[in-house]
């Protein structure tokens, strides 16, 4: 018989990832019996409120062994074959896509508003700057000085 110490660590997680998908986290966690096999628990957290507003979070939680995962994965991937199939019909609501196009019609409308202000600001300042004739009828002409030697050319520099 094991003491408390020897059982905790023989439930220690090995490796663990998260994946975040909008209200819902996946928990993807690498375990260890007591035998030494190995397994995995997949946990779904999904975050929720009360009518008070107060956030709780319910968990579901699937084991998976090791001697299972051949079983599982091809149920998985033909599973999400078949959604790809299905989706291909287009006979279903695909979210995926909704949310791509409404993002890069956010994205659009955010660069037009963008384009719009920019061109406002160049509109406004270029009714600010006076134009090259206005600076020459206002400049004062002096004949005595000649403009060449004021003059800074790029060839000089």
């Amino acid at each position: 018989m094991s003491d408390n110490g020897q059982d905790s660590r023989d439930r220690e997680e090995l490796y663990s990832v998260r994946v975040r998908a909008g209200k819902r986290t996946y928990f993807f966690d690498v375990k260890e019996t007591r035998g030494k096999d190995l397994y995995m628990t997949i946990t779904e957290s999904k975050r929720n409120f009360d009518n008070s507003g107060n956030v709780h979070y319910s968990k579901h939680k699937l084991f998976l062994y090791r001697e299972d995962f051949e079983k599982f994965e091809d149920g998985f991937i033909d599973a999400t074959d078949k959604i790809k199939e299905l989706m291909a019909t287009g006979e279903f609501r695909d979210p995926i896509a909704e949310r791509k196009a409404n993002d890069e019609a956010q994205s659009k409308e955010e660069e037009s508003s963008k384009e719009e202000e920019s061109s406002k600001e160049e509109e406004s300042s270029k009714e600010e700057e006076p134009s090259k004739e206005d600076v020459s009828e206002e400049a004062p002409s002096d004949d005595s000085t000649d403009s060449s030697d004021d003059e800074v050319k790029f060839e000089d520099l």
